[in-house]
């Protein structure tokens, strides 16, 4: 009987793969913009498929690595209570290696090859810039939980995203003002800045100047920016510029790998005494104090730095967290419950509307994520009253993730600060100051 399954089973794949694959071949249709031929949208037939798109390898994946498994959690608890329009929901994992090349090519794969209807990531700002093209132009939704950058904010008010585009952590617009008013709460009144030369660094330091400036600080270096090559192997000088003119404190926004080569030069220079190092989300891991080394007493280099990280509460984050460790053997990190939520509302939509393309999750994902429907933490919950035809309003493990006409949310800030061990402890909250 065993073999008798397992014959049915491979002749039951062979089949769904031959019908996948003659899809792709009779279906193809042709864009009017180009003229260039690109596979159809994703037809309401068949389970949910989505895929996840983080860099489990590369600069970011120190926090990455976390990501595909909080969207599988996601996916496994959905499936457990009846999937997605009936059916269950498969996800499809890539590796986008914390590089644009790299994630265009896996949303490629992921939108042309795979036909997944929507994708969670990713998690750097410069990927998901680069997959995002490529998202939009096969009507894939795409929800980032850790993608920051203001430039989205821009792009989608012109119009470029035609609402295939939302993330579940608010934009830098709010974490630079928060990290300004950490600093002035700090009563820092001079720093200086130093960032990874992308749209996430370029666009965060734009907003923290400004924010800063406005709370009556100086930025030291506001007319001579330091910014970074991601590509970097020594950062030396990079590192006297943002250290020099005897500044309080130093806004440093990194990633974890090339972040930790900036640090280590500025102590190796002598320049990090009786300067604090303010940091954000994109390094909120031990793995990186580990990365920056400790001192020959062995403490950590960069002990009472200071940082922010997009916060998370409530009801759904308790249940979260004990689901989590159950489930992991491990502590809740950065970014999970945020992926958690973006993983959610993309199936929460696809039922909501019925349908499973990623054109039907695009017009649904406001409503499941705001608005007056009924207040729903328990994912589970949020699907039977869907299904009993409720309007929901569904309160995530990150916030309340109500997503606004651009995609952005807002949320509040943990402060975090690094123990002279290299352990990082959360010991305040912040919210950023919105005119």
């Amino acid at each position: 009987m065993k073999n008798q399954k397992i014959k049915l089973f491979l002749t039951l794949l062979i089949s769904l793969n031959w019908f996948t694959v003659a899809c792709g071949i009779f279906g193809t249709t042709t864009t009017p913009e180009n003229g260039e031929p690109t596979p159809p949208p994703i037809a309401s037939e068949g389970g949910l498929k989505l895929g996840s798109l983080f860099p489990t390898t590369g600069d970011l994946a120190s926090i990455g690595q976390n990501m595909p498994i909080a969207a599988q959690l996601a996916v496994d608890t959905i499936n457990a209570c009846g999937g997605v329009n009936g059916e269950p929901v498969t996800l499809v994992k890539e590796d986008d290696q914390t590089d644009p090349g790299a994630g265009s090519a896996a949303m490629t794969k992921l939108a042309e090859v795979d036909r997944v209807n929507a994708v969670v990531g990713s998690f750097a700002s410069s990927v998901s810039t680069a997959a995002l093209d490529v998202a939009v132009r096969n009507k894939v939704m795409m929800v980032s939980p850790g993608s920051t950058s203001p430039v989205f904010t821009e792009r989608a008010q012109n119009g470029e995203f035609d609402g295939y585009w939302a993330r579940t952590a608010p934009p830098d617009t709010y974490q630079a003002q928060a990290l300004a008013a950490l600093a002035r709460k700090q009563g820092f009144t001079q720093v200086s800045t130093v960032v990874i030369n992308n749209d996430y660094g370029v666009g965060f330091e734009q907003q923290f100047n400004q924010s800063f400036t406005d709370l009556g600080g100086t930025v030291l270096n506001q007319n001579r920016p330091v910014r970074y090559d991601p590509r970097a192997t020594t950062l030396d000088s990079e590192a006297g510029s943002a250290f020099a003119n005897n500044t309080q404190a130093v806004a440093a926004i990194l990633y974890a790998e090339t972040g930790s080569l900036l640090l280590q030069a500025a102590f190796q220079q002598g320049l990090m005494n009786d300067v604090t190092v303010l940091l954000t989300d994109g390094v909120y891991s031990e793995d990186f104090t580990e990365q920056v080394g400790k001192k020959a007493d062995g403490t950590s280099i960069i002990a009472g730095a200071l940082g922010t990280v997009p916060g998370a509460d409530g009801q759904a984050l308790e249940a979260l967290t004990t689901l989590w460790r159950d489930s992991t053997n491990s502590d809740l990190t950065a970014f999970v419950p945020h992926t958690w939520d973006a993983t959610v509302l993309l199936m929460l939509a696809a039922q909501a509307a019925g349908n499973n393309s990623g054109e039907a999750i695009r017009t649904t994902i406001r409503d499941v994520s705001g608005g007056d429907g009924v207040e729903v933490t328990d994912p589970c919950e949020a699907m039977e009253l869907i299904r009993q035809g409720e309007t929901i309003n569904y309160q995530g493990a990150s916030g309340n993730v109500d997503i606004d006409e651009n995609g952005d949310v807002v949320g509040v800030y943990d402060v975090w600060t690094v123990n002279p061990d290299g352990s990082l402890s959360v010991i305040d909250n912040i919210a950023p100051i919105i005119d």
